[in-house]
């Protein structure tokens, strides 16, 4: 329960604060998450021309890393630019209905990109469980059901946030200490019981990313537990390197979320500015390291860029 001896009515101009007790410093973040925005942006864009021009990358492991460059894409659209726009020109105010957009789009794209790593884990077991019936299991349209279903899986857990943050009439006041429109950093400056709103922000986390998490941990045990029935270490240590790229993507994604459930378990509270710029972290790093990790591991694409590379110069 939040009681407010003065509140400000909902029809208001939030103002998001940036990164609170740092605002000195502003110009100095601006310049990794520029550059973060800008290698995303390169990066991502390169896999999705690379796979399109390359016939031999036409398969389910590549077409799920295409869907996962473009929801990346799509993510630092929505929050780096805005981010800059605060660091740059000191552009803090949001309406509220902007502000509604953006606390559902934001996570809407973080929990998809946790679904296509979960049929990113599924790809990797059909293709060390079933090898032979590989490509006819995961067909074009199998591929497509699945996309669908992670597109629709984000709207059903994430369309309440912006219906409930509606129904919230008063604040106790209007700046939202972050530097973008979190769902519960709304919440938690709103007046009343907010109660069933830290009840669904729960429900999101375990319905979307601790369920992935949950079915990847069970899809490499079976992946694990076929890999070492095979006799040959080679063989192994092969079937083993196709998933390499994968888990490194997975570690990196889910290992901040992991991290700051186990705090707030432990009870280990971080400084409030730390705190969000971990947060702004979780939804920047993972869509910049991901073309980088799969484009050094995936011979195709290095022999593609070295190609290409190679032409120019000529």
């Amino acid at each position: 329960m939040s009681s407010c001896n003065y509140s400000i009515s909902q029809s208001l101009i939030f103002v998001l604060a940036g990164i609170p007790g740092l605002e000195s410093s502003h110009g100095w973040f601006s310049v990794p998450f520029f550059l973060i925005f800008v290698i995303t942006v390169i990066g991502n864009a390169t896999i999705l021309c690379i796979i399109q021009a390359e016939k031999s990358l036409h398969e389910p492991m590549f077409l799920l890393l295409a869907m996962l460059s473009v929801v990346d894409l799509s993510l630092v659209s929505v929050t780096v630019p805005r981010m800059l726009a605060i660091f740059w020109m000191n552009a803090k105010e949001i309406s509220f209905n902007a502000c509604l957009t953006q606390m559902f789009f934001i996570p809407l794209f973080y929990v998809m990109e946790s679904g296509i790593l979960l049929a990113m884990a599924f790809d990797r077991f059909v293709a060390i469980w079933h090898p032979l019936r590989y490509t006819t299991i995961l067909a074009d349209n199998m591929l497509v059901k699945m996309a669908m279903a992670v597109l629709a899986r984000a709207v059903v857990v994430l369309i309440p946030a912006p219906i409930l943050a509606k129904r919230l009439e008063n604040f106790q006041t209007n700046i939202i200490a972050y530097s973008y429109c979190a769902y519960m950093a709304v919440v938690q400056i709103a007046c009343g019981d907010i109660s069933d709103h830290i009840v669904y922000g729960l429900m999101v986390i375990v319905t979307s990313v601790g369920y992935d998490l949950c079915f990847i941990i069970l899809s490499y045990g079976l992946i694990l537990h076929a890999v070492f029935q095979i006799p040959s270490w080679e063989a192994r240590g092969k079937a083993l390197s196709t998933c390499g790229s994968h888990l490194c993507i997975i570690a990196l994604f889910y290992s901040p979320v992991v991290f700051s459930v186990l705090a707030q378990i432990l009870g280990y509270h971080m400084a409030p500015y730390l705190q969000i710029i971990m947060d702004n972290l979780y939804f920047l790093v993972p869509p910049m390291i991901n073309p980088l990790i799969y484009g050094a591991r995936t011979k195709q694409m290095r022999e593609w860029v070295l190609q290409t590379l190679h032409c120019h110069r000529d």
